[in-house]
């Protein structure tokens, strides 16, 4: 049997900043990693985003790595079954990246790196790793194998879990029994026992009920439409999203879904509803810079620099407080507590290292964080701490995610059928019939 060739990978900064362990993850394998990327890596590893903590750790990874090694040679990675590691340069090639793309830019640098690896080792397999999809593309412009980074990746994002299902019956008699009852054990009505907080819409002729499956007691739950400081929802799947919020033991839920289902609202209605139950009300939203700006930028103390960017929280609960006058308790108790802090913006850059307990945090357009970032805010959650994460999979604002690769997909895929999580998908647009048309039609 021919012996297996082992094949070049070479890393680029996106690769490192989005995984800094992704080193470790090409089995036998050898891993090249450009000098223009450590460059690149050096400029962020100051500040306090996570992305600043993925450049230290990586530096701190290679330091160990070239502890009495040279990093100009191949240098054994960690683990028997590991491949080996180094660092390359780009000198330029006969056919050069910076000649056919007329520039010396760092992309072009790392090109050239991999043109000159293909020289030398021209027996072996060499292939760009990259999550720029245009540096996927120039490579391969140059006859240069390029992928995406596929660790952690959901492999069929269009197929994650709605959370409910809907079931037609042949019988009237589980949704008679759900009436008259509000419960009732599962196993004498169902086949198959349902996932863990999984909701159902069940139908038999002209009848219908909402239901929810309790792991805990094992009984399929009756659900009525409820409001939740002056937000009733308006079908099923908002039901159940806020069903999901106010449910003292869900501890964790994933709200995914277009513009305009409600996710954030339902959120917020949610937690001011449940406000006694925990000391405050954390809300924020990851910070996607335009025009490459960023918060240091803009004048004031953090919490004024951060403002602009959670307009659509405020937005949202302007809405909340619109739903009542002046003069209701309703309304100045929104104000109050958040002249008070009761309701706090809690930036995620600093969250990293804190312990948050007794808090209700909602986590907007999390579809924009990367799993490491997801698991980082999860794991602070303390003692009586619920968190939900809103968004839609399909809009990312950042150029190093897609469908497949961001947190809130790697969170749903990952969490399924947990006694402490629940997820709704809501696919239908609330937000009024003109956004609708958008929508659909645009």
């Amino acid at each position: 049997m021919p012996r297996k060739v082992r094949k070049i990978f070479v890393l680029d900064t996106s690769v490192l900043l989005h995984d800094y362990n992704s080193i470790l993850n090409f089995q036998e394998h050898d891993v090249a990693i450009p000098i223009v990327v450590l460059e690149e890596i050096d400029n962020f590893k100051k500040g306090n985003t996570l992305v600043n903590m993925h450049a230290r750790e990586f530096i701190r990874q290679m330091d160990k790595l070239s502890n009495h090694n040279m990093l100009n040679k191949w240098v054994p990675l960690n683990g028997s079954k590991k491949g080996k590691i180094k660092v390359i340069r780009d000198t330029k090639p006969e056919k050069s990246a910076s000649d056919a793309y007329e520039s010396d830019k760092n992309d072009n640098r790392i090109l050239n790196a991999v043109m000159n690896l293909k020289e030398e080792f021209k027996s072996r397999k060499v292939v760009l790793i990259t999550k720029d999809i245009n540096l996927r593309v120039k490579g391969r412009a140059l006859e240069i194998e390029a992928e995406d980074y596929e660790t952690g990746k959901v492999k069929n994002p269009d197929h994650l879990d709605i959370g409910y299902k809907e079931l037609k019956l042949k019988s009237s008699e589980l949704i008679d029994a759900l009436y008259a009852e509000n419960t009732v054990l599962a196993q004498n009505y169902m086949e198959e026992i349902p996932k863990a907080n999984q909701y159902f819409i069940f139908q038999s002729g002209s009848k219908s009920a909402l239901a929810f499956y309790n792991k805990k007691t094992t009984h399929l739950e009756l659900i009525t439409k409820s409001t939740a400081y002056g937000i009733t929802p308006k079908n099923a799947e908002q039901t159940f999203a806020l069903h999901a919020i106010l449910h003292e033991d869900i501890r964790l839920v994933s709200l995914s879904g277009s513009a305009g289902t409600g996710k954030t609202l339902l959120a917020l209605a949610g937690a001011l509803q449940n406000r006694t139950v925990y000391r405050q009300i954390f809300i924020s939203r990851p910070i996607i810079p335009l025009s490459n700006r960023d918060i240091g930028f803009l004048p004031g103390d953090v919490k004024q620099k951060i403002n602009p960017y959670m307009q659509p929280l405020w937005d949202n609960l302007e809405f909340i407080k619109s739903q009542f006058k002046e003069s209701d308790k309703e309304y100045k108790r929104i104000r109050d507590m958040v002249a008070q802090d009761k309701i706090q913006i809690a930036p995620l850059a600093y969250i990293r290292g804190r312990t948050i307990s007794n808090v209700l945090f909602i986590v907007d357009e999390a579809q924009n964080l990367t799993p490491h970032e997801i698991k980082t805010i999860i794991t602070r959650a303390g003692d009586n701490t619920k968190i939900v994460f809103t968004g839609d999979i399909f809009q990312i604002d950042t150029p190093y995610l897609d469908s497949q690769s961001n947190g809130l997909s790697h969170l749903i895929s990952r969490i399924l059928d947990h006694p402490l999580h629940a997820h709704i998908n809501l696919k239908k647009g609330e937000r009024s019939e003109l956004a609708n048309l958008a929508s659909n039609l645009l």
